[in-house]
């Protein structure tokens, strides 16, 4: 950035310079702009000291130098902008204590230092911004201290996130002043300890609640289940003891999770804790003897209703045996079918019927009827016992889909494993059938396939990417069992009627060691060329990190459109380098032209605004991807911080 940028006009406005390769420092003439509302600089490379001259820009509405390498401490005459609507410093290197002037800021609504260095207590002075009203964000810093009780001043605030930090004392009864407006509360990661407070029953407006990984303990209260707009709990790793709460968030596995709460009881069956066991009152002698007598009744009862199972059992297994079609589940909540079934309902495995294949078998659209003389469309995967690996990859599904319900997970219903009329063994999956297809199926249309004439706008893709970055945050963190994918590619997500994208094939799927965030694979390579992380091609170790360059690779062909193995990768080009080289030379050369096809003419005055903000937007995502596929695994993104990313996104362009 040359010195000579603070020389081009002191009645300039309005600088942008986002999405580029920019390196080098902010010179400290940049001062002599004084006329600028809005400094944007996000998403380059720019390093070293934010100038103290940067105060000099009184009539700045918005300060925007996110996603760079800045260091040293925030220059305290930000505290100066009394104009500033927005600060946006987030995923930098700042050091040092928060500038405690900048409550001076009046008309601040965005704060956002997430993901810092930034060290000492949080100013009140801070949480006296009753500004705030779009959110305050400092998140993944080392603040230390308490967070102090004028955090009941943000009475406007939508979001107020604190996590990953060094926080400690007892949550604030204070917070129950931001009951008007407050939606998210990031609070995990942290030392609190204590109690959550009964006062903060008046924050009803809750969508999003994070207290994980603390020092909280005692008894989860019940108004948690009364709020209703709360969709995400997160109070893993805690000490909370007794039952948990039914109503609400607390029936959903999907929308909580209470791991590591080792002395929390059953509230509500989806949890799948131990069973709460009450203290009774001390019965007299005569109870005590008659309860004696139940327990042994009971238990003879008990051995002589086993011995009859396990003898019916073995009937039910020498019957097998003679009849081929017979079969069984994995769980005895999903419904019945048998071999002979699934040839009826695919018209014998018909090439009509055929709607996709993989390395270990076909998937076949079928029609059944069920128990309400409704037809029901479903998928049936057939494994082939020819195909080498085919046996463990039905076994890593059972294993996978045993342990997993997320709304982003593809459903299960039932599982067929007998033999076929020749007595081969024969191993199925039948799955809920998604009309729109897969992902590939729509990036990547070929000739004759149904979905041509369709293109995925810019929303559509964003949604698809947050869908996918939940259902691998669930697998990696929240799941009854936490697993590693190790597949994920555009042909394994698909899509229901109403665009929301379902992971699906967990064949090479395998369950985490807890102590390693790792899992060892047998099937040789761990994915598919072009998605697979360099270590976990080169090891048989697979970890979360494979998951999130897989999920880098799929993020940047979700918005360039070109596959990681596309022809024109040639000679040591990769499509890495590709996005990479994009940022120098302008993101339109880069994104996928679809995403603009449809658009007015460009002198229209309102559309090329909305090419810009398109623009940026797709910059901000494929810089998310360039950070998902780090060639260091340590230096990638975590897949909830991606997700966080995208949402924050997603706000910005299209729900404000």
């Amino acid at each position: 950035m040359p010195k000579s940028i603070a020389n081009i006009s002191a009645t300039l406005r309005w600088l942008t310079m986002a999405g580029n390769s920019i390196e080098g420092s902010i010179p400290l003439e940049i001062g002599n702009l004084v006329s600028q509302t809005m400094l944007h600089l996000g998403i380059n490379f720019l390093s070293g000291r934010v100038p103290a001259s940067i105060g000099l820009l009184k009539n700045l509405h918005a300060l925007d130098l996110h996603y760079n390498n800045f260091s040293g401490e925030m220059p305290s005459t930000m505290g100066n902008l009394s104009q500033l609507i927005g600060l946006y410093l987030y995923y930098n290197c700042f050091s040092g204590s928060i500038p405690s002037n900048l409550d001076n800021c009046k008309s601040l609504e965005t704060l956002n230092l997430k993901h810092n260095k930034l060290t000492g207590t949080i100013p009140k002075e801070v949480f006296s911004i009753t500004s705030l009203t779009r959110g305050l964000s400092l998140e993944e810093n080392q603040l230390t201290g308490m967070i102090p009780s004028e955090v009941g001043s943000l009475i406007n605030t939508v979001e107020i996130s604190l996590s990953e930090n060094k926080l400690s004392g007892e949550i604030p009864s204070s917070l129950s002043k931001c009951r008007q407006v407050l939606q998210i509360l990031r609070l995990g990661r942290n030392l609190f300890e204590g109690s959550i407070p009964t006062p903060l029953s008046a924050l009803r407006g809750l969508q999003e609640l994070d207290l994980s990984q603390n020092n909280l303990s005692g008894k989860i209260p019940t108004f948690l289940g009364d709020f209703p707009d709360l969709h995400d709990l997160n109070l893993s790793f805690n000490n909370f003891e007794g039952e948990v709460p039914r109503k609400c968030v607390f029936g959903n596995k999907s929308e909580i999770s209470v791991l590591g709460n080792n002395k929390l009881c059953r509230g509500n069956l989806v949890l799948h804790l131990p069973i709460c066991v009450f203290s009774r009152p001390k019965k007299n002698h005569k109870s005590r003897k008659l309860a004696l007598t139940i327990s042994v009744v009971s238990k003879i009862l008990c051995l002589f209703l086993l011995f009859l199972f396990v003898a019916s059992r073995r009937l039910v297994s020498q019957s097998s045996r003679r009849k081929p079609t017979e079969n069984y589940t994995i769980k005895e909540q999903h419904i019945s079918i048998s071999y002979a079934e699934l040839v009826r309902v695919t018209n014998g495995f018909s090439e009509e019927n055929l709607i996709g294949s993989d390395n270990y078998g076909y998937v076949y659209r079928g029609m059944l009827d069920d128990h309400e003389n409704d037809t029901k469309v479903i998928a049936v995967k057939v494994f082939s016992h020819k195909q080498l690996g085919a046996l463990k990859s039905f076994v890593a599904e059972c294993d996978a889909f045993r342990n997993i319900r997320h709304r982003n997970l593809i459903k299960i219903l039932t599982v067929c494993s007998s033999v076929d009329f020749k007595g081969n063994d024969f191993k199925a999956m039948v799955f809920e059938f998604k009309p729109n297809g897969n992902l590939e199926s729509w990036l990547h249309p070929e000739g004759n396939d149904p979905f041509e004439q369709k293109t995925l706008k810019l929303m559509q893709r964003i949604n698809i990417a947050i869908d996918v970055a939940s259902a691998l945050e669930y697998l990696h963190h929240h799941g009854q069992a936490p697993t590693n994918y190790c597949d994920l590619k555009p042909s394994n997500i698909l899509l229901d009627d109403d665009m929301i994208a379902l992971v699906g094939d967990f064949g090479l799927a395998r369950l985490i060691n807890k102590s390693t965030t790792s899992s060892t694979s047998s099937f040789g390579i761990k994915g598919t060329i072009g998605y697979i992380a360099l270590e976990c091609g080169m090891t048989n170790k697979v970890s979360t990190h494979g998951d999130v360059y897989s999920y880098g690779i799929l993020l940047r062909e979700l918005f360039t459109g070109k596959r990681p193995t596309d022809g024109a990768f040639k000679e040591g080009l990769t499509l890495r380098m590709f996005v990479n080289d994009g940022f120098s030379e302008g993101v339109m050369s880069t994104m996928d032209e679809c995403l603009l096809a449809n658009g007015v003419q460009a002198s229209d005055h309102s559309q090329t605004i909305n090419h810009a903000k398109t623009f940026e937007c797709v910059s901000l995502v494929l810089k998310i991807g360039l950070l998902c596929t780090n060639n260091l695994p340590t230096e990638r993104m975590e897949i909830k911080r991606v997700r966080n990313e995208l949402n924050r996104i997603k706000n910005i362009f299209f729900e404000r």
